[in-house]
């Protein structure tokens, strides 16, 4: 079967196509504005891409399209799909009934902590001779890829609550029918689709109905929000971490130690790569769910040893001149702040210079700005990168006094941050997005 997946280079769609490709199906994309690493992974893996929508892609032929949920009316080419009657699907329904269905299915969701938790769950089955089949969305260090077939009856998936696709505007997570679910934590975010968190909330209940009565949860006891969310009805066993009747996590000897423990008494201890109380939690989580297929704590602590970070979340990307150059996911206020305090707490030494561009559809509609200046507190100094707001960055964060600068123009925040720089420095660059490739003009302008 050939398929065509419109909007290829999201980090979810990316990961469909490399399933589909290993399942034996001819896979080809199209997309606007690809960046790496998904465009690089594709390309590596020999899935043909496309710039743009032209509907002249109909002429290939596909036998059906898959389209991701950045794709929206008006799009040339899913208006010549519907025009002609063209078979289409959803990527999380093609995913449940091609690749999820028959499989034990574990899923992460939360708004934050989703592509950590689910490559470190996958990590420690892996480690654990279990060869799960996974999808992420992100790149595990491990693994070398966002996504992987086998024919194991596992299947480890990262949950988005975001919408499914044009024609079906419920959260993806609906569609993958998991025996394992973590519910990591629960914020409100993606103003573009949600009114508010109470409309989350009701998308999180929904997850929970799909789960068998043999089904695991195992959820944040520190959330206000998940303990609404089960109160309206929970069918399945459930453990609580981050509770001192259940799961709970601390660092060891030093920050690159953790330790964890369940009902009070110590079940594993391990050096663990993650920066941040916020990881170790992760992890926590990770192990409780990894359980309940069998693996013990004790082996998923040893695990924990062996795994090697996942690209783009506070990924070193170089370091020049003693000034060291960080990429991270971070978008949303919080994994701000999170990301910040792991840094610092690893990191004591030096200044931290955080470059940030609120990408996010969220934080493009300004819905967040007021928690921003408490969320960089942290950072010695702050650029933001300007371009496309439709808000006032420079008053936003101007309660961070002259600490703060906001650019227009990327090649002037580049000088600027080069300018700044001196050894010991830590310059933090936080995007959901490819930043117009500021990691690589950040090292080159430092070593000029």
């Amino acid at each position: 079967m050939h398929i065509h997946i419109l909007g290829i280079c999201g980090t979810f769609m990316g990961g469909v196509a490399l399933l589909a490709r290993a399942a034996g199906h001819t896979v080809s994309g199209c997309d606007a504005n690809v960046y790496p690493p998904m465009s690089t992974q594709l390309q590596e893996q020999g899935i043909g891409l496309t710039e743009g929508y032209d509907p002249a892609q109909l002429e290939r032929g596909a036998d059906v399209y898959v389209v991701g949920n950045a794709i929206s009316r008006g799009n040339p080419l899913l208006e010549a799909i519907l025009d002609r009657g063209l078979p289409y699907v959803s990527g999380p329904q093609w995913l449940a009934e091609h690749v999820l269905a028959g499989k034990w299915v574990l899923a992460v969701a939360g708004t934050h902590g989703k592509t950590t938790t689910t490559s470190l769950l996958a990590w420690m089955l892996e480690d654990a001779g279990l060869n799960p089949g996974f999808l992420v969305g992100g790149v595990p260090k491990n693994f070398g890829v966002s996504a992987r077939l086998t024919d194991s009856s596992f299947f480890v998936i990262e949950a988005d609550e975001y919408d499914t696709a044009f024609c079906d505007k419920r959260s993806k997570f609906v569609h993958y029918r998991p025996r394992t679910a973590i519910l990591n934590n629960l914020e409100f975010d993606h103003a573009d689709i949600f009114a508010d968190l109470a409309a989350i909330e009701t998308q999180f209940h929904h997850l929970v109905r799909t789960l068998p009565r043999s089904g695991r949860i195992v959820a944040n006891a520190r959330e206000e929000s998940l303990k609404r969310v089960l109160a309206r009805g929970c069918w399945s066993e459930l453990e609580w971490f981050n509770d001192a009747e259940g799961w709970s996590a601390a660092a060891g000897a030093d920050e690159a130690e953790a330790v964890f423990s369940l009902a009070g008494c110590e079940v594993g201890r391990a050096g663990f790569a993650l920066a941040g109380s916020h990881n170790r939690e992760n992890a926590l989580a990770a192990m409780a769910a990894a359980r309940h297929v069998g693996i013990t704590p004790a082996q998923a602590a040893v695990s924990l040893g062996r795994f090697e970070g996942i690209k783009r979340r506070l990924e070193l990307r170089g370091e020049v001149r003693g000034v060291s150059v960080y990429d991270d996911f971070a978008h949303h206020p919080t994994a701000i702040a999170l990301t910040l305090d792991g840094l610092r707490r690893r990191q004591p030494r030096g200044r931290i210079l955080a470059v940030l561009e609120p990408r996010s559809n969220t934080m493009k509609l300004g819905v967040m700005k007021a928690q921003l200046p408490g969320s960089l507190a942290v950072a010695d100094e702050v650029y933001c990168y300007a371009g496309g707001l439709g808000w006032d960055a420079a008053e936003t964060l101007a309660p961070l006094g002259t600490k703060a600068r906001v650019f227009e123009d990327l090649g002037a925040l580049v000088a600027a941050v080069a300018a700044s720089a001196r050894a010991d420095d830590h310059v933090l660059v936080m995007s959901n997005g490819g930043f117009g490739g500021v990691h690589g003009k950040l090292l080159s302008a430092l070593a000029g």
